[in-house]
């Protein structure tokens, strides 16, 4: 017992993160307004355990997650484009996007994996790279409720076990464990609402 208290008092803000980062997938699931706040302040906790496990990108990333996480709100509260009175509607991918979406996903991932092979003392530069470039452009996705977002998700999570579980966070582990699982769950709900429209953008 007084090994778990000494672990708990050396690991709350993480362990905090985890919980609030499962129920933040639950409300994406189930499309609640929910999703950003909740989302917000868990990136919020994550900007300070990625700092301190030298994990650079992984923290700028939780700081564009709090972004993100405002726009998504406005978007969310904002409604469909054509008639505002509606919740926005989940989309499909378009062809013409995708592309696009690809190529800003080579570019981060370059771009993040110079910056901390050169600049910072990362150990995992080019797994916090690719994990951070691919994060950035699904949460974009998640704010426009376009459905594929959930395939990136899956994996990116299960890539992040592997990374998480090298830098020994037992409990971000375990909550990207449950991530690729809600994922998983998440790609199937939201398939079984989606339209057949294509996403706007594309």
């Amino acid at each position: 017992m007084e090994l778990i208290i000494k672990w708990l008092s050396g690991n709350y803000i993480e362990l905090l993160g985890a919980i609030l980062g499962i129920a933040y997938i639950f409300f994406s699931i189930r499309q609640s307004i929910l999703t950003w706040p909740v989302g917000l302040l868990t990136s919020v906790l994550y900007v300070w355990v990625f700092f301190v496990s030298k994990l650079y990108a992984d923290m700028g990333l939780q700081m564009y997650y709090v972004a993100i996480s405002i726009y998504g709100w406005y978007e969310w509260l904002r409604g469909n484009q054509s008639n505002h009175a509606e919740p926005i509607k989940v989309s499909r991918l378009s062809l013409k996007l995708g592309f696009i979406l690809s190529i800003v996903s080579v570019f981060l991932f370059i771009l993040i994996w110079f910056i901390l092979k050169n600049y910072t003392d990362s150990p995992v530069p080019m797994a916090d790279g690719l994990a951070t470039a691919l994060s950035i452009v699904a949460t974009w996705m998640l704010a426009r409720k376009i459905l594929e977002h959930w395939l990136v998700w899956i994996f990116v999570d299960a890539f992040s076990v592997g990374l998480f579980w090298y830098k020994d966070l037992l409990p971000t582990v375990i909550l990207f464990v449950v991530y690729t699982v809600m994922a998983y769950i998440g790609y199937r709900e939201w398939k079984r609402e989606s339209p057949l429209q294509t996403s706007p953008e594309g």
